[in-house]
């Protein structure tokens, strides 16, 4: 009897946590699996003419969700020089977007990166914790071809710093 009553209270709260302005689709993988592709949108804040949407497995009765994870990004507005301006160009990039998958520290996490020579911008899509041998992760790129951020004679990248000359 505790042990369905438990199950029942974090059934619901999972579902009642899994309720978000962001979600734009629940998609149940069967009655008997308790598990769901939640599909999620977010619109980058630094570069708003850029909207993601993405795909993770959710499973409400376990202490981790699978890793597996997509992401794909578009251009649903306009992008200037001044936002790529904004982003942080290092081959690092920056995490526009985290969720917690597990009570263990795992997350999935989705950064930004700026290809200068392409004149493209990156999303990665991975998690944080190796799951069956390997990090899962997923790719999507909105080039800047065709926007008012393009420049025929391209972005310069960051250089290595300098080093000082030593004089005896």
């Amino acid at each position: 009897m505790k042990k369905s009553l438990f199950i029942t209270l974090l059934a619901s709260l999972s579902v009642l946590a899994g309720c978000s302005d962001k979600e734009v689709a629940n998609v149940s993988l069967g009655l008997f699996t308790f598990k769901d592709i939640k599909i999620e949108a977010f619109v980058d804040e630094k570069i708003p003419g850029v909207t993601c949407h993405v795909a993770y497995i959710n499973s409400p009765l376990q202490l981790t969700d699978p890793s597996e994870s997509s992401v794909s990004c578009r251009r649903t507005g306009e992008i200037t020089s001044a936002m790529i301006n904004t982003i942080d160009k290092s081959s690092e990039g920056e995490v526009v977007f985290k969720k917690s998958q597990s009570v263990f520290f795992k997350t999935l996490r989705i950064r930004r990166i700026f290809d200068a020579e392409h004149q493209t911008v990156l999303y990665l899509s991975y998690s944080t914790k190796v799951m069956s041998g390997s990090f899962k992760h997923g790719l999507s790129s909105v080039p800047l071809w065709g926007t008012k951020a393009y420049k025929a004679e391209g972005y310069t990248t960051q250089s290595a710093p300098k080093s000082v000359a030593h004089v005896s």
